[in-house]
């Protein structure tokens, strides 16, 4: 993406660009709401993420009652 911003400005030529502050309000929505979706994905699947790397599963209290 950066590489297409720095082709965009160094066309010759003048530069009209404008953003409004509601431009940029949108932007800092998608921002906020792509990072919280990844942290509900995150928490969603965190069982089988543990399971990939070899964590350990937690053992119901029932499961320990072998006395």
């Amino acid at each position: 993406m950066f590489h297409l911003i720095g082709i965009l400005s160094s066309a010759p030529g003048d530069k009209l660009a404008y953003l409004d502050p509601g431009s940029g309000s949108f932007l800092l929505q998608l921002l906020i709401a792509g990072l919280l979706g990844l942290g509900i994905a995150l928490r969603a699947s965190w069982s089988r993420i543990k399971k990939l790397f070899g964590g350990k599963t937690i053992k119901d209290d029932d499961d320990e009652t072998d006395e």
